[in-house]
């Protein structure tokens, strides 16, 4: 029941090229930054990640980009990230562009064995319909694009809508930050850490989660206990490091 490892180095040291790899944070809050540091200094490539955004400007995971570790992003946003854009269209790597609430429920479902789900999110456009390119060639023509995906009609509450069908995610490894943990890996996210972190703990097959502060069994409030330590495989303690 003892999660804990010795450092960030030991948590990832098992993770192959090819692995696919869900990462929390939200903009600059509750990112993993000693996990994704260790999984730098490691050297595995070829990684698929799903995370919000790809790191902002010189941290978070855009120093993977830059070392060209990355081969695909399944993200919601780009932000100021000129890195990822760049790589983008310049055809130098994979992304599957996802509405925002969509990616957070991809992960949730994946985590409760739920094999896709219908939403009205995206129905009407490139989402729903394909053509969305998620590969440009040297060229800049687009050389991977979204496959059109099952639209239904539903009729809930009263209204007939249509729904597009989404697949959930489940990753090889997940990389979550948490203000307090236990050595059983239950764990507290403060503020806007809450969003992704929890949905992306329960993504993936091995949970890291690296916490400010951890403390024995029973130090947590049952009550307050935002991500169960069923879903948590290794817990790791940081330094409190940045302040978002």
């Amino acid at each position: 029941m003892d999660k804990v490892v010795e450092s960030a180095a030991a948590a990832v040291r098992d993770i192959a090229d090819g692995a696919s790899i869900a990462v929390g944070g939200f903009g600059t809050a509750g990112v993993p930054w000693e996990l994704v540091a260790a999984l730098l200094d490691h050297g595995a490539t070829d990684l698929t990640v799903v995370t919000n955004n790809c790191g902002v400007n010189g941290v978070g995971l855009v120093r993977l980009l830059k070392e060209r570790r990355i081969s695909k992003v399944i993200a919601s946003y780009f932000g100021q990230n000129l890195e990822f854009a760049r790589q983008y269209l310049a055809g130098e790597i994979e992304v599957e562009l996802t509405p925002q609430g969509t990616l957070a429920e991809r992960l949730r479902a994946g985590g409760a064995g739920i094999a896709a789900f219908f939403t009205p999110t995206g129905v009407g456009t490139v989402v729903a319909e394909g053509g969305l390119p998620r590969r440009y060639d040297a060229g800049g023509d687009v050389s991977v694009a979204s496959p059109a995906k099952e639209v239904r009609t539903f009729t809930v509450r009263g209204r007939a809508r249509d729904f597009v069908l989404e697949e959930s995610i489940v990753t090889d490894y997940a990389f979550v930050r948490a203000a307090v943990a236990d050595r059983h890996g239950n764990a507290v996210f403060h503020a806007a850490a809450m969003n992704f972190n929890p949905d992306v703990a329960m993504a993936g097959r091995v949970t890291v989660v690296e916490a400010e502060r951890v403390v024995q069994p029973g130090g947590i409030d049952p009550d307050a206990v935002h991500l169960p330590g069923v879903f948590v495989q290794k817990v790791v303690a940081v330094d409190v490091g940045r302040i978002e």
